[in-house]
């Protein structure tokens, strides 16, 4: 019998699934941060028990694996490889691959083995792979080093604009009366002196925040959602360009929580005019299944065989992993 095991292993959750051949699951793990640039012995740990559970619930052992893919959050650079590397290793598959979660997402979001793909949840990356297989990632590596946005950068954007209303440096918003509310302040002082007094980071909840005012077309949330849409958009347009794919049909997809679940084109809009400007025969698409099924597609693929199209049509309507049923 042919097995195949996937990995998305991300700053927050590491999601495991087994499959048979035909792509039909028999076993799925979870656990914590897989990112071994938050703790390597953490990372190795909640893999590993992803893993194990997936294996478990399959009634599988890692030798009835016939090969294993592992979509890494902080699989960025050669120095990361040199920690992955052995990490992977000492799990004891005879036959697996390594890349960055970028990978699996931009596979989990089109049917093509090459195109772009933005990631913006909590932060933000994106990355393409062209015809000819060269790989380019942009961003990625905090705010210092060039990027914007994400859930975490965002909230701190919506907190600071009600402080900035609040203080004159900044229009009325109505974003002041939904921070208050979402977190339990009477005032914007009572609110400003928390914070200040006990060091407080504003939670990343606060982003949802954005959406419903700018639903209500408040100005200054619609701005930070379009600046936030601006940069994706200069990032897919880096891509795009680096890899020479300004003329070609592909996929440009969108995945992380921020942009694939974020309601109305407050951010979409912004990307999609970037991109038709830098390749009018791109396509742009929301990931619609979770990333892990991308990395159970590349164990597929990863001895130079197509995906069967039983394989592809039994994990593309997986949209939830809770929902994943074990069969």
């Amino acid at each position: 019998m042919t097995y195949y095991l996937g990995v998305d292993a991300g700053g927050s959750k590491t999601y495991t699934l087994v499959t048979n051949a035909d792509g039909r699951i028999i076993g799925k793990g979870h656990s914590g941060n897989g990112n071994h640039q938050l703790g390597v012995d953490r990372a190795r740990s909640n893999i590993t028990s992803s893993v194990d559970m997936a294996l478990q619930a399959a009634n599988l052992s890692r030798e009835d694996i016939t090969y294993a893919f592992f979509g890494l959050a902080g699989a960025d650079r050669p120095i990361d490889y040199e920690v992955l590397r052995p990490l992977i290793k000492g799990l004891g598959f005879a036959k697996y691959g390594i890349d960055c979660d970028t990978m699996i997402a931009l596979r989990a979001g089109t049917p093509q083995p090459f195109g772009v793909v933005l990631i913006c949840g909590s932060g933000t990356n994106s990355a393409g792979k062209n015809r000819q297989g060269n790989f380019y990632q942009c961003g990625g590596f905090t705010y210092q080093f060039g990027d914007f946005g994400g859930g975490g950068t965002l909230a701190v954007e919506a907190f600071r604009a009600v402080i900035r209303a609040w203080d004159g440096r900044e229009q009325p918003t109505l974003l002041t009366d939904l921070l208050l509310k979402e977190l339990g302040y009477a005032t914007v002082d009572d609110l400003f002196d928390d914070f200040m007094d006990h060091h407080k980071p504003v939670p990343l909840h606060v982003t949802k925040l954005l959406f419903e005012a700018a639903k209500q077309e408040d100005e200054v949330a619609c701005r930070i959602l379009r600046i936030q849409g601006e940069e994706l958009g200069k990032s897919a347009t880096a891509v795009i360009q680096r890899l020479g794919m300004q003329n070609d049909q592909f996929d440009v997809v969108l995945a992380g929580s921020v942009i694939a679940r974020g309601e109305g084109s407050y951010i979409h809009r912004y990307i999609e005019l970037a991109v038709q400007k830098a390749a009018p025969n791109a396509t742009v698409v929301k990931l619609s299944v979770e990333p892990v099924v991308g990395a159970v597609w590349l164990a597929m693929e990863a001895e130079g065989r197509a995906l069967s199209q039983q394989a592809y049509d039994n994990l593309r309507t997986v949209s939830e992993y809770e929902a994943i049923p074990t069969n």
